[in-house]
């Protein structure tokens, strides 16, 4: 079963995340997750089996340009994550859907996600279920 979830489901997405998210705390997730909840452009997704959480899904509305898109709003998935004893069973991918479900219901004709250019996990997930590279990046930054 996937439901959407409520603010008070946080901290059950924020054990999930800290295993994805690692350079971040429980306390910090379990913060970001209920100010999450709170947007009616951004939305969180849990995945149930008998009743024990073993992944999830966020996914907001984009309104500033998004890499190889075309229209605006976007809908764009931060993030999915399914507990390595439930994987390569699909959940993932029911995840994601009920995320476009959701872009879609709120007027996207577009949705989009992105990845490290050295997740190859990550990259051959979003080809299996749908995705299309539109392009690779390289950031810089420096101290001033």
């Amino acid at each position: 079963m996937i439901r959407k979830a409520t603010e008070k489901e946080s901290p059950i997405l924020a054990e999930l995340a800290i295993q994805m998210w690692r350079n971040h705390t429980l306390e910090e997730l379990g913060s970001d997750f209920a100010e999450v909840l709170k947007n009616n452009d951004a939305v969180c997704f849990i995945k149930y089996v008998d009743e024990t959480p073993i992944g999830f899904a966020q996914c907001q509305l984009r309104h500033d340009y998004v890499e190889g898109t075309h229209s605006s709003p976007v809908g764009y998935l931060e993030g999915v994550f399914v507990e390595a004893e439930y994987q390569h069973k699909g959940y993932a991918k029911e995840l994601v859907h009920e995320c476009e479900l959701w872009a879609k219901s709120k007027g996207c004709t577009e949705f989009a996600s992105d990845c490290e250019l050295d997740n190859t996990n990550s990259f051959n997930f979003h080809m299996g279920i749908g995705f299309e590279e539109t392009n690779r990046v390289i950031c810089f930054r420096k101290e001033l």
